[in-house]
Parts: structure tokens; C-alpha cells; sequence
């Protein structure tokens, strides 16, 4: 007997979402869009997918609410603000929040949640940038009940290359500021790495083949070195500002738990310099002019 696929809605239609939106429209999941910016959801309507004005309307469409948004005051904001999801969800619905968010905040938020109105929440962080959203090799990182995770799985399955249940509700988020941490720490050390080269005379443009499969070896090497040493900075594929938000949030998440992380300190303080340089909505391949000889 063939089974229905669940009716999706999918709020937060930028980089990571236009893709991942792209592929359940072809594997055939019926999908309602919502994003702040009703233009970005032209080129999916044109695939098939529907549109709503306000978040709320999402929940009359779908049984699974996908979002993918910017931070934590964005997701709350969708779900908890005027035109909200929480305004027109039920018992029943499953709401699967791709961002990158503070953890704390997504377990206050899940719980509030469902005591209003019986939605349940799973956390569902993804790594792998928009290259991962492209061709479905996400990880995916999540946190929640095991059955409702087990509902999430058939449409995961479309978007990542593997789903590791990590524990309950905010447990992705944790592991996902552990995936930022190391690289963010990484994408600095690439940029000294680049600019170290330059300035000895080695071509930093071999640095990514010559270090391929050994111990230095990684995809951040592999796709911000070459970008770094021929200063190429677009398209954009992620920004500084994501790396500094959720280096942010380890800090914090440090401080509540007592754990030392004094090299992603350094890296946010870092960070932060460039993105105060005007380099927040830019690629991180610009951190190598954080390092550059200023003239």
C-alpha cells in the first residue's frame, strides 16, 4: 500500500532554506512557504510550492513545521509573535527547527509550546553550508522525543546524509554550537595560515592540495583556503555574522556549565573585529584581511 507523504510548511526561505525547500518539492512533499521576504519564495512557487502571508497560516496546511532562520529571537518571534504559529497550532503537529539557536532558549520555547497549545518541538541543527543543502549531504543534529524524531526521519532523510539523536529537546543545539566552535576556531586559523604563507613567499594557493589527507586536512581547509589566497569572496555561501552568533552562544553555554573555552573566546573577540569592520554579511573567506599587511 503506498503511504501519503505528510503535508510540509517551511519558514525561512534564504541560503540554507532555498535548497533544502528545492529538494522535498522533488521528492514530492506538498510544502507552504512563509518568509519575511515574499520574493525569495518566487522561484519555489514556480516548482509548486504554495505561500501564505503570516506564519500562523502554516499550521492550517501543514501536519510538520520546518523553520530555518536567522537566531533565536527570529524562531521566536515566527512561532510566539502577532501571526505566530502558537496562535493556530494543535495536538498533533511537529514543529522541526533547522537554525542555529540558543539552547536554553529552545527548551523554554519548546516547553511554552506545547503547554499553550500541544505542538511538540524537535531541535534539528544542520552542518554542511549550502553546498550540503544542495545536494541532501546535511548532518543533522537532534534533539527531542524519540517517536517524534522518528517522524522527522523520512523527511530528513531527503535533506542529510545522516540524523544523530543527541538527546532531548535542545541537545542539537548544543552539539551544533560544538560544530561552530571548531569551525569558526578553524576558519581563523586557515586565514593566519593563508597570510603566514603569503608573507614567507610560499603560494598560498597550494596549501589546500599539498595538506589534502593529512592530519591538517579538512572541508573548512579545503574551501576557505583557496578562497582566501585568490581573495575570492563570492558568491556567498555563509556569513561572519552566523560564526559570530554562535560563537556567542558557546560562550555563554560555557559560563552556565562552568566549562572552560578560552580558544572560542578568543575566536568570537576576534570575530567580532571584523565583523565591526563592516564584514558581517560577508563570507568568512574575508577573515584573511584581518591578517593581510595593512598598507
Amino acid at each position: 500500500m503506498i503511504q501519503s507523504l505528510p503535508s510540509l510548511a517551511f519558514a525561512g526561505i534564504g541560503l540554507m532554506g532555498q535548497p533544502m525547500c528545492r529538494r522535498l518539492l522533488a521528492a514530492g512533499f506538498p510544502l507552504t512557504l512563509w518568509n519575511r521576504s515574499a520574493d525569495k519564495c518566487l522561484p519555489l512557487l514556480e516548482l509548486g510550492a504554495q505561500r501564505v502571508d503570516q506564519p500562523a497560516e502554516l499550521c492550517d496546511r501543514a501536519e510538520v513545521i520546518l523553520l530555518c532562520l536567522a537566531d533565536s529571537a527570529a524562531v521566536r518571534d515566527v512561532v510566539f509573535g502577532v501571526g505566530g504559529l502558537v496562535e493556530t497550532a494543535r495536538p498533533g503537529q511537529l514543529l522541526v527547527d533547522f537554525s542555529s539557536s540558543d539552547p536554553a532558549m529552545t527548551r523554554e520555547m519548546a516547553a511554552e509550546l506545547l503547554a499553550r497549545t500541544g505542538m511538540r518541538w524537535v531541535d534539528a541543527p544542520v552542518s554542511g553550508g549550502t553546498a550540503g543543502a544542495e545536494t541532501g549531504t546535511l548532518a543533522i543534529m537532534v534533539g527531542g522525543d524519540h517517536d517524534d524524531i522518528q517522524r522527522l526521519r523520512p523527511i530528513a532523510e531527503h535533506l542529510g546524509q545522516r540524523l544523530t539523536h543527541m538527546g532531548a529537546v535542545g541537545a542539537g543545539q548544543v552539539t551544533k554550537v560544538c560544530n561552530q566552535m571548531i569551525v569558526a576556531s578553524n576558519a581563523l586559523v586557515i586565514a593566519e595560515v593563508v597570510a603566514l604563507a603569503e608573507r614567507s613567499g610560499v603560494d598560498a594557493t597550494l596549501l589546500a592540495p599539498a595538506l589534502a589527507g593529512g592530519f591538517a586536512d579538512s572541508k573548512p581547509l579545503q574551501i576557505l583556503a583557496p578562497q582566501m589566497a585568490e581573495r575570492r569572496f563570492e558568491p556567498i555561501k555563509w556569513h561572519v555574522r552566523t560564526l559570530l552568533k554562535d560563537l556567542d552562544t558557546a560562550v555563554r553555554l560555557s559560563q552556565a556549565s562552568a566549562s572552560a573555552t578560552p580558544m572560542s573566546g578568543l575566536a568570537a573577540q576576534l570575530m567580532r573585529l571584523h565583523g565591526q569592520q563592516g564584514a558581517l554579511h560577508k563570507d568568512p573567506a574575508t577573515l584573511i584581511e584581518l591578517f593581510e599587511e595593512k598598507p
